[in-house]
């Protein structure tokens, strides 16, 4: 379906733009991404925001973290923060 295809899309260069804004140190509310992307109906985007973020961290691109230690968020209950992964160039 192109409409979730361009939704994960949109949500993807959200995430990375708001890790990117904020720094390698820093991390970001998975919500903070559903926020800015839909004001009014952010609740509804966070199954494609939680989705995303494990493909990025599946990709090696973030850190899923909670209390600032990396999580398996497949497992992890509660709150979630996703963390710019440092790259080598």
């Amino acid at each position: 379906m192109a409409t979730q295809s361009s939704n994960r899309d949109a949500v993807r260069a959200q995430i990375l733009a708001l890790l990117r804004d904020r720094g390698p140190e820093k991390s970001i509310c998975p919500s903070e991404a559903a926020r800015l992307l839909s004001p009014n109906a952010w609740r509804e985007l966070m199954a494609d925001v939680r989705a995303v973020g494990i493909d990025l961290a599946n990709e090696g691109v973030v850190s899923i973290t909670q209390k600032g230690e990396p999580v398996d968020p497949s497992t992890a209950k509660g709150a979630i923060r996703y963390r710019l992964n440092q790259v080598d160039e």
